[in-house]
């Protein structure tokens, strides 16, 4: 018997011989194809589909003109939405093609596979559901092309076995030449799935079901769903599947045996909708169980009407273009030819993706493979993202999310971007407010970035990037409102609750700011309080100044009543100011540096706290700058912080450089240890804080460093190294060179020189400024500025007018 002559009897099951079953590749646009195929040759009066049956009320929806693929079945378990799987489509899926053809004929459509209330039920009895499961066996072998775990827990892919039998090593390649380039014509419509089933039977007789239950029941169930239609349409009964599951639904067993594999399922209540998905989330680098390699690149295969090739070139070409890389038509031209070459050379029937890759890198983007991997992300793999009608059934939350999306002009994209938000303008205000909300949700559709432009408190900038994951997110957020508003002050107010110390719930006090929660944050704010009256610990209240001092900024920007944070901010600024000199004693050197980090964060929060007095707290900043001067005289504080100490108080203007050097001078004199003296220089002009320029414009300090560092003695110099290598390292390269060259040139002959040094007294330093000097470089300004070329021509104008 021929294959075809099997296609049209036995093996495909048509009509009179049971039902037709056409095994697929879940996302092979070859299996669709082949599927519309037969199903217009067939003309089934019902079409089943392995999907789960709670979704056989969302069907219609797949007609609706604003329900654009890739999309996916989502189920969650409503009592934990968390728990959830995707059943993903693409435009080119076969179960999708199977939906729309029975939509467009007026068939009635259904899905067989075991129901999603068990299989999530399921999960969580083995733990092992999750937002990755593929929906098409929750992430076990299934299909052609998925894992397929064999005896002894060998886990085999059945492609890859049949590639390997026909001579191929890549599966894929095997795929496209026997599936993706062959035509299906009405003729021979069920000659793939004959074929197909054929290879999966023996497979099957081979491997079993790999020691997975699973399978063995959701084949159980698909069975008796079949004799189901069967019964009700007679004969005129197709199926589509994974082609791994059509050797078991075409065997013989009894209602009683398939119906003893479901007894005792566990259950739960699961809630069903569409929600959108992307190309990116479909290919097998993403972690799907049922993924591919290249979902762009088999969505062009199936949307091409003809010479997919040529199209697929000049979309690569138009790719480049847009990316400023210069490539013409004559390069598309030279670039399908060298594909069909190779396709010839290697006895391909038509060019794969391999070629037509191979002659990208080669022709389009002249052997680099930069341009190629972005090829590669935007064209092979792709971001297309799918879109879902408002008509879908949804939580309150998403609907809400939906709505202020629309007002906002925020469009959720898979292609990550920036953008930029001015706060003074209320659609960027808005959008503020919605991203942050999101984030304190839990549904980090976007992520705050540093901004290129202004650093004022006015502008923010996002970076977005919508994943399909997110509508689980919401899901989940939705227990706590049904709107976002609601939700996010009802989310904050429970993390203040639970928050375990009080950074955490400063933190949260700066994120309800920037919500803009003011139902959450009085909650807020005086859980804030209660904490911060029982910490005592030191580091705690200065790791929490900054931001509250942060926040306070937020509500300036923002018009938020920020007066009762004001009082926090200032009343745990004293606390510190009290407990920080007796906390800074004793300390190792780890815990030495950690004090150091303390204090330069909060001597940046009192600054940004302001000159003005505190209601009830005095001069903040005086009082700050007096604990600076205790902590530098203080021998029991280690050197690290003394010598920050004096840095922070030398920037301020409140400590003279005379005074400033005579301090360094006592530490690094002969009757200090080495290890302490370094340890002086690293937090003096160390930890990123500008210490380099310093030096370099101020010899006197230089030069008590290099006197210093020359009397080391030899057994110490290798203890002290490492820090002042740390310590130096840090300075830009021109600031080393510059400190290298002023040391080798000597103390007093690096700066002005002459008379002018000798009378100030500081070597490089004249008393007064150096005209001539100063004078030297106009001309450079001048010209640069363009002054001259201006001036020049108002003279010629001028004596023009005179003459």
């Amino acid at each position: 018997m021929t294959v075809v002559e099997r296609a049209e009897g036995r093996g495909a099951g048509t009509a009179g011989t049971g039902p037709l079953l056409l095994g697929v590749r879940h996302h092979g646009p070859g299996s669709a194809r082949a599927v519309r195929a037969a199903l217009e040759e067939a003309r089934p009066r019902v079409v089943l589909i392995e999907g789960p049956p709670e979704a056989d009320v969302l069907i219609p929806l797949a007609a609706d003109e604003e329900m654009r693929p890739p999309v996916a079945l989502l189920a969650h378990a409503v009592d934990e939405p968390g728990r959830s799987s995707f059943w993903p489509m693409a435009e080119f899926s076969p179960e999708w093609v199977a939906i729309r053809w029975a939509l467009a004929h007026d068939v009635p459509a259904r899905f067989i596979d075991l129901p999603a209330t068990h299989t999530l039920a399921w999960g969580r009895q083995e733990d092992a559901t999750g937002t990755d499961g593929d929906g098409y066996g929750e992430g076990e072998g299934d299909s052609a092309g998925e894992s397929v775990p064999g005896p002894a827990d060998l886990r085999i892919d059945p492609l890859g076995v049949l590639a390997e039998t026909a001579g191929y090593d890549d599966p894929e390649r095997w795929w496209e030449d026997v599936v993706e380039h062959r035509g299906a014509g009405k003729g021979d419509a069920l000659a793939p799935f004959t074929v197909l089933e054929e290879a999966m039977g023996a497979l099957r007789e081979t491997y079993g079901v790999g020691g997975h239950d699973r399978d063995l029941v959701r084949e159980a169930y698909m069975r008796l769903q079949v004799r189901a239609a069967q019964r009700e349409f007679e004969d005129g009964v197709a199926v589509v599947c994974g082609a791994w599951h059509v050797p078991a639904l075409r065997q013989k067993t009894t209602v009683a045996a398939d119906k003893a594999l479901l007894k005792g399922l566990p259950k739960v209540k699961t809630d069903m909708t569409w929600v959108p998905w992307t190309h990116r989330r479909l290919s097998r680098i993403s972690g799907y169980g049922a993924g591919i390699e290249s979902p762009g690149w088999y969505g062009h295969l199936f949307g091409a009407p003809d010479r997919p090739v040529e199209r697929w070139l000049t979309k690569v070409a138009g790719l480049l273009r847009a990316e400023d890389r210069i490539v013409s038509s004559a390069h598309v031209i030279e670039a399908v030819r060298l594909a069909e070459t190779l396709a010839a050379m290697r006895g391909r029937p038509l060019p794969g993706l391999s070629e037509t890759t191979d002659a990208v890198r080669a022709v389009l983007c002249e052997g680099s493979d930069v341009p190629l991997a972005l090829v590669h992300d935007r064209l092979v793999v792709g971001d297309v993202l799918g879109e879902v009608p408002p008509t879908a059934p949804a939580v309150p939350l998403q609907r809400d999310l939906a709505r202020l999306q629309r007002r906002l002009r925020l469009k959720p994209e898979a292609l990550e971007r920036e953008l930029e938000l001015d706060l003074r303008k209320e659609t960027d205000a808005g959008r503020s407010r919605l991203l942050h909300r999101l984030r304190l949700l839990g549904v980090a559709w976007g992520e705050p970035a540093a901004s290129r432009g202004s650093t004022g408190t006015f502008r923010e900038t996002w970076r977005l990037r919508w994943e399909p994951e997110l509508s689980v997110r919401v899901a989940e957020a939705g227990v706590w409102g049904t709107t976002v508003l609601s939700a996010a002050t009802a989310k904050a107010e429970a993390d203040g609750a639970a928050a375990q110390n009080l950074a955490d719930v400063t933190a949260l006090a700066e994120r309800c700011l920037l919500a803009e929660l003011p139902d959450a944050l009085p909650t807020v704010m005086r859980i804030l309080a209660d904490r911060a009256a029982l910490d005592t610990d030191v580091g705690h209240l200065a790791q929490a100044l900054p931001a509250l001092v942060r926040s306070l900024r937020y509500g300036d920007v923002r018009g938020t009543h920020t007066g009762a944070l004001g009082e926090v901010a200032a009343g745990l600024a004293e606390r510190v100011f009290v407990g920080l000199p007796p906390a800074c004693a004793a300390l190792d050197a780890d815990a030495a540096e950690e004090m150091r980090r303390h204090v330069d964060a909060v001597h940046g929060a009192v600054g940004l706290l302001g000159d003005a007095p505190a209601p009830g707290h005095g001069d903040l900043r005086g009082r700050w700058q007096s604990v600076l001067r205790m902590l530098c005289g203080r021998d029991t504080v280690p050197g690290v912080i003394r010598g920050r100490a004096v840095r922070l108080l030398l920037d301020d203007g409140e400590l003279a450089q005379d005074e400033a050097a005579l301090l360094m001078g006592l530490v690094l004199s002969p009757g200090t240890p080495p290890a302490d003296a370094a340890a002086w220089i690293e937090g003096f002009v160390g930890g990123g804080s500008g210490g380099g320029m310093l030096l370099v414009h101020d010899e006197r300090l230089l030069g008590l460093v290099d006197a210093w560092l020359t009397g080391v003695p030899a057994e110490a110099f290798t203890d002290v190294l490492p820090l002042l290598r740390r310590t130096f390292s840090a300075y830009e390269p021109g600031v080393r060179r510059t400190l290298g060259e002023l040391v080798r040139r000597g103390p007093g002959t690096g700066g002005g020189g002459g008379a002018a040094a000798a009378g100030s007294g500081i070597p490089g330093f004249a008393a007064e400024l150096d005209t001539a000097r100063a004078d030297a470089v106009l001309p450079v300004v001048r010209l640069l500025l363009g002054l001259d070329d201006t001036e020049e021509k108002t003279g010629n104008d001028l004596a023009g007018v005179t003459g």
